[in-house]
Order: C-alpha cells, then sequence, then structure tokens
C-alpha cells in the first residue's frame, strides 16, 4: 500500500497539472481510506472539477470536498492618501 503523503502528492499533483483544473492552492489531507480537499476557489465547478480529478487521481480512497466557494468582487473605488 502506498504511503499517504504518496498518495496526497499524486493527487495535488493531478490538481495542478490537470487541464480542468489547474489550481495550486489546494490542501490534500488522507486520513486512512478518506482524502479530504480543502481551500477555497472561485466557482461551485470548480470545486466539483477538483473532486473529479482527486477521485480520478485516487479511486481507491472515498473523496471529501470541504473546498469553499468565495465570491470575488471587482475592487472597488480607489483608496486616495493625501
Amino acid at each position: 500500500m502506498e504511503a499517504p503523503q504518496y498518495v496526497a502528492a499524486r493527487v495535488q499533483q493531478a490538481l495542478a497539472e490537470d487541464a480542468r483544473t489547474h489550481e495550486l492552492g489546494i490542501r490534500v489531507d488522507i486520513r486512512g481510506d478518506q482524502l479530504f480537499l480543502r481551500g477555497h476557489v472561485s466557482g461551485a465547478e470548480q470545486r466539483e472539477r477538483l473532486a473529479q480529478v482527486a477521485h480520478e487521481a485516487a479511486p481507491e480512497l472515498r473523496v471529501h470536498n470541504e473546498i469553499q466557494v468565495v465570491e470575488y468582487t471587482e475592487p472597488g473605488e480607489g483608496e486616495h492618501l493625501d
């Protein structure tokens, strides 16, 4: 059986290199036969794609998608300093 840290590294590499995701900021934790994804993304579709890629990279594990979707808005009026 492959060591958990190697599985986590393989999944993180898949998340970074897969054309569907290209995501570097997601944390992958392995606990027994459970894989946890944690972090923040800007859309629900990206969140789902990350779970799919993680499942493909480690199909033997149960994926828990704990990634939070946050809304990014355009910056407002610039701050004016005197």
